[in-house]
């Protein structure tokens, strides 16, 4: 043994096999780092993001792109088109249209109304909104047939839906013919001379000459015969006889006023309310623009004419005074007007309302002139008041209903309406040259188209009485065939030509306007 083996050294450092790490002692280890790993972890996903935003493209050179673009050669010059030789025209010869000889039969004996409205359907499905309506109940307007404003116009003679049956179609067809026969070369119809514009050249046949000075009115009352049968200057059998008188009405114009004609005496007021009645249904349906700028100047003139709060009289400008009669053309001038689509002095209407109510005896439903009153219920002139005593007419009563139904009134709402249809019934048309009191066409027209639209038991009391009035009246003999003598109160004036108009528009009551309202 030497000398050292008797040290003996004790240590205190684990034993080797006592040195290795548990997984325990790792765990623990790694867990008291894990504050500083998680803290260095969120800064770089931080500095990651930052990294991210920063606009890396903003610092880099942007790319020259060079585009290259070629223009297309320009097209070449059109060819200039070869001139199309001009069409020959032939030149046709006219031929006269010949006028058959018939007689007219006694309206019962034939085509009664129950047949034609059998044939045809019921033309009492009528519309209740009147003037608003595009059906076949419209009562403004021209042209067309039942889908127009103006009924079954077009054709309607043609097809005897005339209700009347064949002696009224007849009687149209015969007093157009006339008309037609002795119109001017001019366009107009020569109220005092019609006889020399006779075609058929015939001499002798001068009864019933009227006054110079009511052309323009007359002549605005025969284009309303032929525009209510259906022909206008755009269509219709009588195309060229309605041309030229619508020409002449248009030259007749002052460019300034519009007034048809001169401003001369009282009857110029009627002569421009009917000729511009004439242009506006032709008009609405031609809708040719010079006509429109002519009928437009003739609405100013209307409403540029008419009494503050009232309605129309003979001076222009107003003195403020209004009668029925002339109340009555100029508002259905301008309904006329207004469903041509031109523009109209709308105040107007209510005006003539105002009027027909001041001037209406509610107990009985007469309609007066200028006043309510027995004496002021219808317009007279003193040279003829004797032969004509206005007790013997309800003309007036007639333009009022008839004004009431195109104002849009109607017998339930205004049961005023019934007692004129009712007043009326009283005095049925009479053609009695014994006493010729009795014969006033100027209130046979009127309450003719009121009694139409009124229909029921008015309707059918009226109409037989009418017939047998005029269309056994019809002149058939020479010259005179076709035509009406100008008996009643304003025939000295018109003549023949306004009694054959006056007449034949009469008769286009089955079809120049549709009914309103419906039968009731």
């Amino acid at each position: 043994m030497s000398e050292h083996d008797d040290i003996h050294i004790e240590s205190h450092m684990p034993k080797v096999w006592e040195q290795e790490e548990t997984f325990n002692d790792i765990l623990y280890d790694w867990m008291g780092r894990a504050p500083w790993l998680a803290i260095s972890l969120g800064l770089h996903f931080v500095a990651y993001f930052i990294l991210l935003a920063i606009p890396w493209h903003l610092f880099q050179k942007p790319e020259e792109k060079i585009i290259e673009a070629t223009l297309p050669p320009p097209p070449p010059p059109p060819e200039e088109p070869e001139e199309e030789p001009e069409e020959e025209i032939e030149e046709v010869e006219e031929i006269e249209p010949q006028i058959q000889d018939f007689e007219i039969s006694d309206h019962n004996e034939t085509d009664s109304q129950e047949d034609f409205e059998e044939a045809l359907g019921d033309p009492d499905q009528n519309n209740n909104s009147p003037f608003d309506s595009d059906n076949m109940n419209n009562v403004i307007g021209a042209g067309g047939g039942a889908g127009g404003k103006f009924g079954g116009r077009m054709g309607g003679r043609k097809n005897l839906s005339a209700g009347g049956g064949r002696p009224v179609a007849e009687a149209i067809k015969a007093g157009l013919e006339w008309l037609k026969d002795h119109q001017s070369e001019d366009g107009y119809w020569d109220v005092d001379d019609y006889f020399n514009n006779n075609v058929s050249g015939k001499a002798g046949a001068t009864e019933g000459a009227g006054i110079a000075a009511q052309d323009i009115g007359i002549t605005g009352l025969a284009l309303l015969a032929f525009l209510g049968d259906g022909s206008s200057t755009k269509q219709g059998e009588y195309r060229d006889t309605v041309k030229k008188g619508i020409k002449w009405l248009g030259d007749m114009q002052d460019e300034d006023t519009g007034l048809f004609g001169e401003q001369i005496g009282h009857a110029f007021v009627y002569d421009h309310a009917i000729a511009a009645l004439a242009m506006a249904e032709n008009y609405y349906d031609s809708k040719n623009p010079f006509q429109k700028r002519q009928t437009q100047k003739a609405m100013n003139y209307i409403g540029m004419a008419r009494a503050p709060y009232g309605g129309w009289r003979y001076d222009v400008p107003s003195d403020g005074d209004t009668d029925t009669s002339i109340t009555g053309w100029m508002i259905f001038a301008l309904k006329a007007g207004d469903d041509a689509g031109l523009r109209v002095d709308k105040e107007g209407y209510l005006g003539a309302l105002e009027w027909l109510d001041s001037v209406t005896d509610e107990s009985n439903g007469r309609v007066g002139y200028i006043g309510p009153e027995r004496g002021g219920r219808s317009s007279r002139t003193t040279q003829n008041e004797d032969e004509y005593p206005a007790d013997q007419t309800e003309a007036m009563t007639g333009v009022g209903l008839l004004t009431r139904f195109f104002l849009g009134q109607n017998p339930d709402d205004a049961p005023i309406m019934k007692k004129h249809g009712d007043l009326m019934l009283r005095m049925l048309p009479e053609w009695d040259k014994n006493q010729k009191g009795k014969i006033d066409m100027y209130y046979w027209y009127y309450a003719t188209y009121a009694m139409y639209q009124l229909g029921g038991e008015h309707w059918k009391k009226w109409k037989g009485a009418m017939q047998d009035a005029i269309v056994k009246n019809i002149r058939n003999d020479g010259d005179y065939k076709g035509s009406w003598d100008p008996i009643g109160p304003w025939g000295y004036q018109g003549g023949r030509v306004y009694s054959t108009a006056t007449m034949v528009l009469t008769l286009e009551v089955y079809y120049r306007y549709s009914r309103l309202l419906g039968a009731r």
